[in-house]
């Protein structure tokens, strides 16, 4: 399945969202592009918007995601590995591995206190809606669940305009609720599935959402 643009598919995800309007919701987005996608669901929802801020950490060479840091500093692993092959990769690359955790906390650390950023305070007592512009993976999904594992949340929802075969698969053990616009077993790179690729840099995200959070207000 294919988008003209995030705003498109966001649009057509927030369609079947409607239930949660005017509920206790939050809007979160998983990443740069999910931004523009979560907006428009925020947006028909009346919801909070926000951004979990993670960055991806991947195994040299192979493609692969190996976990992501989250904003609070833990690094959770793709789940979709073995505790081999976890073990095998970090005993190969641990001194590549770990450099990499310090210098992507690093990029975290500069953009924590920007307005627009997920804080625990907003989430609990609240229904979820995590949302991305594909999931290749479901490694982000993962570590946003344990940063939402010690808070008090109603529902857990997962929206995206497209998802790999094995994403869904995760997506089921993790969220209550699935919103996939289009799901494919050969999944390529995100981008491919939108005509309109205008994906902000990460302080150019942060100016747009809290350019958008400050309209609410």
């Amino acid at each position: 399945m294919y988008f003209e643009s995030r705003a498109e598919a966001g649009v057509m995800l927030a369609s079947q969202l409607e239930a949660y309007r005017y509920e206790n919701t939050v809007v979160v987005a998983l990443s740069d592009g999910a931004v523009q996608v979560a907006m428009q669901i925020a947006s028909e929802l009346h919801a909070t918007l926000t951004l979990m801020l993670m960055e991806p950490i991947d195994v040299p060479g192979e493609g692969e995601t190996f976990g992501n840091l989250d904003q609070d500093g833990q690094f959770v692993y793709n789940g979709m590995f073995s505790t081999g092959q976890i073990e095998e990769y970090y005993t190969e690359f641990h001194g590549y591995l770990e450099d990499k955790k310090r210098e992507k906390m690093s990029i975290i650390n500069k953009l924590l206190g920007s307005g627009g950023i997920v804080d625990e305070a907003i989430l609990r007592e609240h229904n979820i809606i995590l949302v991305s512009d594909g999931l290749q993976n479901g490694s982000s999904l993962e570590t946003a669940m344990e940063y939402l594992k010690p808070l008090r949340v109603l529902r857990v929802i997962i929206a995206t305009p497209i998802a790999s075969v094995a994403a869904v698969d995760r997506a089921h053990l993790l969220a209550d609720e699935l919103h996939i616009l289009g799901v494919t077993d050969n999944y390529l790179d995100t981008n491919h599935y939108y005509e309109v690729n205008d994906v902000p840099d990460r302080e150019g995200t942060l100016r747009v959402l809290n350019d958008y959070v400050l309209s609410w207000r």
